[in-house]
């Protein structure tokens, strides 16, 4: 999400606090109030000071009057002219000091004043009421989080990018929610980044998703897909796919009942599938299970592969030495999607 630090950037004692954690703040709302006394008196001494030098400047000015018509009739030198319309000058320069302290006094009293930057969502306050504030490295005082609309920040790996560049924005977004579920209401790819991080060879994302009833929390994680289009593709489990030195390959039932390699060319993840985009045709059975234990040309007992996460599926037991699970492989409208986190 946009989030939104608020710092005091003044020095002073916190004297109010005037909202509520956890509550949703309007732009420009009154958050905190700071001690106003010590910049009331400032402002109040700068004040002083440019009557004080305006006073000066006028008299100035009445000296240089005088002096000119004086040292026309050299009845003074030239230097004393010279020098009373140069007094008048530099006096001139501190009078807009004087000034700009003025500005600088009411700048920094209406920063005891502290409103919110942004509408959004308060979090803890991170100073208490009677607290001294500064505007140093412990200036923190609250942050405001924009929730709605939310934004969702993921990473995308360069083959995925690849894929999403056509539509850098605006393509489709949908989130799933810690429990498993769909976010009901889909968002769009607001940002694309435009550099490869070296160190994990990802390209930031971000999308935004409408969030009227905060169900998605800032911090909160959550899996993004992006949808880039659809294929018709064969479709098999993650685990069938296996990978050599010479690409990746997935064991087929050959003829006879005989374990046979097929390399093959794979595309996207498609749920816990993988889109196969050549190498597999509808009809082909390929095996799922003591995949280890396969060698070109040995015989296998083909069974009905199980719903993942069933008993004897994989990953919940063995079959019996020699045997093997095979999937019928069928085309399915696979989804292009990334996930990121």
């Amino acid at each position: 999400s946009r989030e939104v630090e608020v710092r005091a950037r003044v020095t002073g004692v916190l004297q109010q606090q005037l909202f509520r954690e956890g509550e949703v703040v309007k732009a420009g709302a009154p958050l905190y109030r700071i001690d106003p006394a010590p910049f009331q008196i400032a402002l109040e001494q700068a004040r002083a000071a440019l009557a004080q030098e305006t006073a000066i400047l006028e008299q100035a000015r009445r000296e240089a009057a005088r002096t000119g018509p004086l040292a026309e009739q050299r009845a003074i030198s030239q230097k004393e002219a010279d020098d009373a319309r140069s007094a008048v000058a530099r006096i001139e320069a501190s009078r807009l000091a004087a000034q700009a302290r003025i500005r600088e006094a009411e700048l920094n009293l209406s920063y005891t004043r502290v409103n919110a930057p942004i509408s959004g969502l308060a979090g803890r306050t991170e100073r208490s009421v009677g607290s001294l504030v500064n505007p140093g490295t412990d200036s923190l005082l609250v942050k405001l989080a924009v929730t709605d609309p939310i934004w969702v920040r993921f990473a995308f790996s360069e083959p995925e990018w690849q894929r999403l560049r056509g539509q850098a924005t605006g393509a489709p977004v949908t989130l799933v929610m810690p429990d498993g579920k769909a976010y009901p209401v889909e968002g769009t790819l607001n940002f694309a980044g435009t550099s490869v991080d070296a160190r994990t060879g990802t390209v930031q994302m971000r999308a935004a998703f409408a969030n009227p009833q905060l169900a998605v929390l800032p911090g909160q994680f959550v899996r993004a897909r992006v949808k880039v289009g659809e294929q018709d593709a064969v479709v098999v489990p993650q685990a069938a796919v296996m990978t050599n030195d010479q690409g990746r390959f997935v064991w087929v039932v050959g003829p006879e009942n005989a374990a046979t390699p097929r390399p093959v060319k794979a595309g996207a993840w498609s749920g816990a599938g993988w889109a196969i985009q050549e190498g597999l045709g509808a009809g082909d059975r390929v095996i799922v299970d003591n995949l280890m234990k396969l060698r070109p040309g040995a015989p296998v007992a083909p069974q009905a592969a199980a719903a993942q996460g069933a008993p004897g599926a994989p990953g919940a037991g063995a079959a019996p030495p020699g045997d093997a699970k095979a999937a019928p492989a069928g085309k399915s409208d696979a989804k292009a999607a990334g996930a990121g986190s």
